[in-house]
């Protein structure tokens, strides 16, 4: 099933039970949630748009590789529901495309990354030791099915007229052995939205944004300057809210927000607002 919304002007919203959009980025095999398009243009490079549930067992990250999609329409308003398959998890590939199997790898990996997220200090010579490696070894980013499983149900409102999506996270399904950690991320594309706003009158561009630091303001939104757009959330009770923009040549491009949620939360909302800037 494939839908697309219409928004305001020539906003679009759409979301597919097929693993699709951010053509030539890793991020292609991960089922998506609501991307943004500007006319018939796609404009969430490898972000995977809004309201896509991601899980942490530890330093490990699961993924979505996979939805059941239903929706129904009153009007302006939508609601659509998606069970998404949490499946997936972050692997490198040689140059031969067999992906590598080393634990103690992956270990140094995942905890390279948290230090990523957590010292920004240390962020670009880690991005650049990063990209170094990967040149020299020839490693690319690919996804495979993980030992662990878990559906996570999301229901978007969306308000055609109004440019507003509500989203409710139901996380009552999950097993309760293992999972540290919810995040729901809500990311477009880096080259489109390069500018970052919050109601603290915190206002910034490109690398300034960083890759991943907690937001404080009581709102905060993402702007692409050269198209005139805006998405923006607020705060929403129970979560810590990050916003983070990372782009790296053809692999990295996603600008967005992710709300992290204690396992133990079982019912999550907020809401995501769509405007046309002057």
């Amino acid at each position: 099933m494939e839908l697309t919304i219409p928004m305001l002007g020539d906003l679009s919203l759409q979301i597919t039970d097929q693993s699709t959009g951010g053509e030539g980025y890793p991020t292609r095999r991960l089922q998506k949630g609501l991307l943004l398009l500007l006319e018939d243009e796609d404009m969430a490079e490898e972000g995977v748009g809004f309201g896509v549930p991601i899980l942490k067992r530890g330093i490990q990250t699961i993924f979505p590789g996979g939805m059941e999609l239903a929706e129904r329409r009153r009007g302006a308003v939508w609601e659509v529901t998606a069970v998404f398959d949490m499946s997936l998890v972050e692997r490198l590939a040689g140059p031969g495309g067999e992906s590598l199997k080393t634990r103690s790898l992956y270990a140094a990996k995942n905890s390279l990354a948290a230090l990523h997220r957590r010292v920004p200090l240390l962020r670009h010579p880690l991005t650049a030791t990063s990209v170094a490696l990967r040149r020299t070894f020839g490693w690319v980013t690919t996804f495979e099915e993980a030992a662990f499983r878990a559906a996570v149900k999301v229901t978007y409102v969306i308000d055609s007229n109004e440019g507003r999506i509500d989203i409710a996270v139901d996380l009552t399904g999950l097993p309760t052995d293992g999972v540290t950690e919810a995040v729901v991320m809500n990311e477009q594309g880096a080259r489109h939205f390069d500018r970052y706003r919050d109601s603290d009158g915190t206002d910034l561009r490109g690398e300034a944004i960083g890759t991943w630091d907690e937001v404080t303001a009581a709102e905060a939104g993402f702007v692409s300057t050269a198209d005139r757009v805006t998405f923006s959330l607020g705060q929403a009770q129970g979560a810590r809210l990050s916003r983070g923009r990372e782009l790296i040549g053809s692999r990295v491009a996603w600008s967005g927000f992710g709300y992290s949620l204690p396992p133990t939360l079982k019912e999550f909302g907020y809401t995501v607002r769509i405007e046309r800037t002057t």
